[in-house]
């Protein structure tokens, strides 16, 4: 997985994990786990009880899928309750599930800049696929019009998009709801960073009438808005009847998630504490992408990076490929993520994206800000 490529070369350049002190995580796709600015504060502990120490449901317990439902319709007005909810372990082994029992007769369409792991998932679950256009011709913003026609059609899509940032919403966001919810349609759409738009969060909830009528897949996650990547908590809002096939995968493929964590993250579901979240990341994060977007583009980085997110999307300078300059940056025990392990096509460096990075703030303290911008100054 393209990641993990970038953080094997971190470790063979430095002999240090990218994360540990003194490195700069560019490449990883982490949020702080301190509190923001005006954000709730982050648990230091839960009670566990005896029930505590139970096996977990497999499809999730009731009072985070509960937390789950209420949230959606607290925010977005979704007509969706517990029995719409399933409990994974993070985002990925939901977007797995969803593609591992895909019907054989339906093609995944995806966006040819995407998330790294969707290329793994598709290769290893042997799923036919075509891309739909997303480069620098059309600023990674494809429309509705460049998605294929017809029927059997599952669309696979991240929004905000990993690594580009572009988010899809209002009545852009509509029309791609209704068009996926057709008879002989369907779509995962991973919301893993709806927290960070700018103005405010936006999901494809929102614009879903009835979801037991639609092959609609909507996958969340604490890992990045919640800010708790290492409680592993993820889950998938569907049909019922999509939800029963993932209750019974997870009673003989993962066995359901750590009460523990369940736990854990249904505290953060308070409804005053998570709209407060929503609010201060929104908030924070977009400050972050302004202030790092002004300092990239003075240094001579061309940007593409939408409203959304937490990563820069851009062109290096000087016919710069995203490898090469990870060469330049492992001295100051620093990476990137080079753009073409983002290429749904896998081109590598002499394709379309050979030239584009995906710089994350994500993980970055304010202030580390002047420290991050005099270290890429010197390797451009």
């Amino acid at each position: 997985m393209g990641v993990y490529e970038t953080l094997f070369r971190f470790a063979s350049a430095t002999h240090a994990y990218m994360g540990d002190a003194g490195t700069h995580p560019w490449a990883q796709g982490f949020p702080l786990t301190t509190p923001v600015p005006g954000g709730p504060p982050l648990p230091d502990s839960i009670a566990i009880g005896a029930a505590d120490r139970m096996y977990p449901k497999a499809d999730g317990q009731v009072p985070l899928r509960e937390a789950i439902a209420r949230y959606y319709r607290d925010h977005y007005g979704a007509r969706v309750t517990a029995e719409n909810v399933a409990v994974f372990a993070g985002g990925r082994p939901a977007i797995f599930a969803i593609l591992a029992f895909l019907l054989e007769d339906w093609t995944v369409a995806v966006e040819e800049t995407e998330y790294t792991p969707y290329f793994d998932l598709l290769k290893v679950l042997r799923r036919p696929h075509v891309l739909i256009q997303s480069n620098g011709t059309n600023r990674f913003r494809p429309s509705l019009d460049e998605h294929p026609p017809g029927e059997c059609w599952f669309l696979l899509k991240s929004n905000p998009c990993n690594p580009t940032g572009v988010t899809m919403a209002g009545e852009d966001l509509r029309k791609l709801v209704a068009a996926y919810s057709a008879p002989g349609r369907g779509a995962l759409i991973d919301e893993a960073y709806e927290f960070f738009g700018d103005p405010e969060p936006v999901s494809a909830l929102s614009y879903v009438d009835d979801i037991d009528r639609t092959n609609l897949f909507v996958v969340g996650a604490a890992t990045k808005g919640l800010q708790v990547p290492g409680m592993r908590v993820g889950w998938v809002v569907a049909a019922k009847a999509h939800i029963e096939l993932f209750r019974n995968y997870s009673s003989f493929a993962m066995g359901g998630v750590s009460r523990a964590s369940q736990l854990y993250v249904t505290g953060l579901l308070e409804p005053a504490r998570v709209k407060q979240a929503r609010s201060a990341i929104a908030a924070f994060y977009t400050g972050q992408r302004r202030r790092y977007g002004e300092a990239l583009r003075g240094l001579g980085f061309e940007l593409f990076t939408g409203d959304g997110g937490f990563y820069h999307w851009a062109r290096l300078p000087k016919g710069l490929s995203g490898d090469a300059f990870n060469e330049r940056l492992f001295a100051h025990k620093a990476a990137i993520l080079p753009g073409r392990l983002c290429d749904m096509a896998r081109r590598g460096d002499q394709g379309p994206l050979g030239g584009m990075i995906r710089f994350s703030f994500g993980p970055l303290s304010p202030e580390s800000f002047e420290q991050d911008v005099a270290i890429l100054a010197r390797c451009v």
